[in-house]
C-alpha cells in the first residue's frame, strides 16, 4: 500500500512539473513574439495594420455593419485598433488592452451601453491573463516566492467582477452597428484600456480581496509585483 501511495505521489509531482514547464514554455513563446513585434519598424507595423484593416472592413461591410454619420471611416477605426494592439511596454505588457463585444437592443443607445459593459468584462478577463503571465515571469526570475504567486493568481482569477468595477475611463476605438431583420439595432464596440491603469485595476481588486489576510502579505505581494 505504501509503495502504491509513493508511486502515485511521484506521478502527481511529475505531472505537476510537466504542467509548470508547459506553462513556462507558452509564456516564453508569447514574450518572444511580443519582442519581435516591438522590434518591427513603425512603418512596417503601419503597413501591416492598414492591410489587415482594409481586409476586415470589407468583410464587415458585406455583413451589413456601418458607422454612424460623422464617425471615422471603418478602415481608419480598424487601423487604429490594430496599431494599438501591437504596442508593448518594456516588460512586454501590452500598452493597451482591447475589449470587444456586441449587443442587440430596441435602440442604438441601449444596445451600445450593454455592449460596453460586456466589453469591460472582456477587458477584466484579459487583465487576469496578463497579471498571471506577469506573476509567472516574476517566479521564473526569482523575484517572487511560489506560495505568494499562487495566492495572487488564485485571487486575481476570482476577482473578475471586482476588476471590471475598477476599470476607469476606456478609449472607444471601433464602433459599428447594423439593423436586424427584427427591426432592432445590433451594436459592436471595441474599447482600449491603458496598460498602467489595467495594472492599477488588478492591484485594487487583489488588495480588496486580500484585506482579511493582513497587510504584511499585501505589502509582500506589492513589492514582488512592483505595484
Amino acid at each position: 500500500m505504501k509503495k502504491i501511495l509513493m508511486i502515485m505521489s511521484c506521478l502527481l509531482i511529475a505531472m505537476s512539473t510537466i504542467n509548470i514547464q508547459a506553462k513556462d514554455s507558452e509564456t516564453e513563446k508569447i514574450m518572444k513574439e511580443r519582442k519581435e513585434l516591438r522590434k518591427m519598424s513603425r512603418k512596417a507595423l503601419e503597413e501591416k495594420a492598414s492591410k489587415d484593416a482594409r481586409k476586415e472592413a470589407k468583410q464587415l461591410k458585406k455583413q451589413g455593419w456601418k458607422v454612424l454619420p460623422g464617425s471615422l471611416p471603418l478602415e481608419k477605426q480598424l487601423d487604429r485598433s490594430y496599431m494599438m494592439q501591437q504596442e508593448y511596454d518594456e516588460d512586454m505588457f501590452p500598452k493597451y488592452l482591447m475589449g470587444t463585444a456586441s449587443s442587440v437592443g430596441e435602440n442604438f443607445d441601449g444596445a451600445k451601453m450593454q455592449a460596453l459593459e460586456i466589453a469591460k468584462l472582456d477587458l477584466a478577463g484579459q487583465i487576469q491573463t496578463e497579471v498571471t503571465a506577469l506573476v509567472e515571469s516574476n517566479v521564473a526570475n526569482k523575484q517572487m516566492a511560489e506560495n505568494d504567486a499562487a495566492t495572487v493568481v488564485k485571487t486575481v482569477m476570482g476577482a473578475k467582477n471586482l476588476i471590471s468595477q475598477s476599470i476607469g475611463r476606456v478609449i472607444p476605438v471601433v464602433e459599428v452597428y447594423r439593423d436586424t431583420k427584427q427591426g432592432t439595432k445590433e451594436v459592436r464596440v471595441t474599447i482600449a484600456y491603458n496598460a498602467q491603469m489595467a495594472k492599477e485595476a488588478a492591484k485594487k481588486a487583489v488588495r480588496q480581496s486580500l484585506e482579511d489576510k493582513g497587510e504584511e502579505l499585501i505589502d509582500q505581494i506589492d513589492k514582488a509585483m512592483g505595484w
